[in-house]
């Protein structure tokens, strides 16, 4: 068919759409090719140090076998035995040295013996295979009274540090503008100049906890501009439950992270972030197993699976006891999901029905499902295979990225 279409009209569209897709391209480019954690642990600087991890790691066994009974009733999915092998192995993955709520406000010397601390601590994880993967520290935030002291912290933590491990991210808690994070990533910059780093080396991540950070001043979310104002260096948004809620004016009896203010900002932040490779990251729960074990830990299961049904993959952790029902709600949600999700993944790349017909994106939520379960460590690859040998790691790679193309055999 000729067009009839006039040129200088199709080059005009062709003109907009391209810069159109290029802002796309930047703006959204898709995963960051990083395994995001399930969690992240929280230890003020006072209290944190190398064998941080492995003390936290002996906490959560001996809550585990003092409630096991518990633990088994609300082990769904066959999960226990894997969860013990791996708290025993490597407890936490993600691990931020607090210096902000969880540390307060001491004198300027005991925090700047806290920050060579931390930066010792940090450079022990780098070298040890089971300290946790990510690490960093938590500063102050950036408003006028508390900046001078952010940045003093995190620059000692950085000089003493020498160089910076493949791990390490700090978290600016508080973020309530656009500005604010133009400030970051030029703080990011001067530091990597001034300490002879490679570009890109310092990422950070950025809570929100404030209203303002979820809606601003014009009625809409400043998050988009957030991220693309952080020039690529913000791994993570995270949720901050009880400075928000608070700010919301929610009464502190009320104050939780399934409270509806919570689960609106959450959501905000969920499709703020959407496609642009930034993870969301829930809050924490201050109910702890101390007093009252068997609650906590029925609570902290139910809020983790919660949020996991809702599509937040990571959470904050704030007590040895957290790291039994944090992996055993992964695992139990994972192994169902991935329960369902095998066999309609094997029946769309067979192009049978199954009873359920699959669009290609819902393949790519269930590939990214068992993906997620893999690098959780709650599926395991050999027994996937065994099970559904077209289901490789390339494979669900493509089907996650609509890279995936059929066969003649199976169009």
């Amino acid at each position: 068919m000729s067009s009839r279409l006039p040129e200088h009209v199709r080059a005009r569209v062709d003109a907009i759409l391209n810069t159109v897709d290029a802002d796309l391209r930047v703006r959204y480019p898709g995963p960051n090719g990083r395994d995001q954690p399930i969690h992240t642990v929280y230890v003020p600087a006072d209290r944190a140090n190398a064998v941080t991890p492995a003390e936290w790691g002996a906490g959560a066994l001996r809550l585990l076998d003092q409630q096991r009974e518990l633990f088994t009733e609300l082990d769904t999915a066959n999960s226990l035995d894997a969860v013990r092998e791996r708290i025993t192995a490597a407890p936490i993955q993600d691990l931020r040295i607090d210096f902000e709520d969880g540390y307060g406000f001491r004198s300027d010397a005991e925090e700047d013996d806290a920050a060579i601390a931390a930066g010792r601590t940090l450079a022990e994880y780098a070298k040890n295979p089971a300290a946790p993967t990510i690490f960093g520290i938590r500063t102050k935030g950036l408003a006028g009274p508390e900046r001078a002291r952010a940045l003093r912290t995190l620059e000692l933590v950085i000089d003493t540090l020498g160089e910076i491990p493949d791990g390490f991210v700090f978290t600016i808690p508080k973020i309530r503008a656009v500005d604010q994070v133009v400030a970051a990533a030029a703080l990011c910059h001067g530091l990597e100049r001034g300490y002879a780093l490679p570009d890109q080396s310092l990422r950070f991540e950025l809570q929100i906890e404030s209203p303002q950070a979820v809606i601003g001043p014009a009625g809409a979310t400043p998050i988009p501009e957030m991220i693309a104002a952080a020039e690529g260096r913000c791994t993570a948004l995270h949720f901050g439950t009880y400075d928000y809620t608070a700010a919301c004016g929610i009464a502190a009896t009320e104050q939780a992270l399934d409270h509806p203010a919570a689960d609106y900002a959450k959501s905000v932040m969920q499709v703020a972030a959407a496609g642009t490779g930034v993870w969301i990251a829930d809050g924490s729960t201050q109910i702890v197993p101390e007093t009252d074990p068997e609650a906590a830990i029925v609570n902290h299961h139910r809020l983790v699976a919660r949020a996991l049904r809702r599509g937040y993959y990571q959470g904050w952790d704030m007590h040895p006891g957290h790291l039994v029902t944090r992996w055993l709600a992964t695992y139990n949600f994972f192994r169902a999901a991935s329960d369902v999700a095998v066999p309609r993944l094997s029946a769309y790349l067979a192009r049978r029905s199954g009873g359920v017909v699959d669009e290609p994106a819902t393949a790519e939520a269930l590939a990214a499902t068992v993906l997620r379960g893999l690098r959780a460590g709650a599926i395991d690859q050999t027994q996937l295979r065994s099970v559904a040998t077209e289901l490789d790691l390339d494979t669900l790679e493509a089907l996650t990225t609509r890279a995936f193309t059929f066969d003649k055999e199976n169009r």
